[in-house]
């Protein structure tokens, strides 16, 4: 088995989404692909869409460096069985970098497709893993924008297999129970 490993959150050392995302990969066997988010992400530009559209074996140098970046992440992405995601929540939704990498890796043709019933995922019989963090929005309420649109999205790309570890109100006075009860889901995964 393949782990995609995906960290977003800006803390490194205090993370309570880096260190729940780090135990569920060690619940797990496999070889582990790591991308920290945080670490040279660029946003989509103009350059990179188009150069995307144009088919490898046909892309000018410009337009091979320009796409690299998509390509790569498309690339773990596709190679993976299992995907892990550390996602905290910042003011209501996803971190930009995690924003940023769904951007990236969102391309018709290669991880969706356009049909005449709408879009269909390309990236079907994996399973997603997302550790879901937040200092005070709940997780699954009406204002966590993050959790529901991120499922959403790896739905979109045909990963329908997704299950939620939840910590959120990290920074409440039962914030310590919180991790605590995430950590013990953790032990649960097979």
């Amino acid at each position: 088995m393949t782990i995609l490993h995906i960290d977003s959150s800006i803390r490194s050392q205090d993370s309570i989404s880096r260190s729940l995302s780090h135990q569920v990969v060690e619940r797990l066997d496999g070889e582990v692909i790591y991308r920290d988010l945080t670490m040279g992400l660029d946003f989509i530009s103009e350059q990179s869409f188009i150069a995307a559209q144009v088919p490898l074996d046909e892309r000018d140098d410009s337009q091979k460096k320009s796409a690299e970046l998509a390509d790569e992440l498309i690339d773990e992405l596709k190679r993976a069985d299992t995907i892990v995601m550390g996602a905290p929540v910042y003011n209501f939704g996803p971190p930009a970098s995690l924003k940023a990498w769904a951007d990236l890796v969102a391309r018709a043709g290669t991880t969706f497709k356009y049909t005449a019933n709408g879009p269909q995922g390309l990236l079907q019989n994996k399973k997603a893993y997302i550790v879901a963090v937040s200092g005070g929005t709940p997780i699954g309420g009406e204002i966590d924008f993050m959790s529901t649109w991120l499922r959403f999205f790896l739905g979109f790309l045909g990963i329908s297999d997704v299950e939620l570890i939840v910590a959120d109100g990290t920074m409440g006075s039962d914030g310590v129970q919180k991790v605590k009860a995430a950590e013990e889901a953790v032990q649960k995964i097979t």
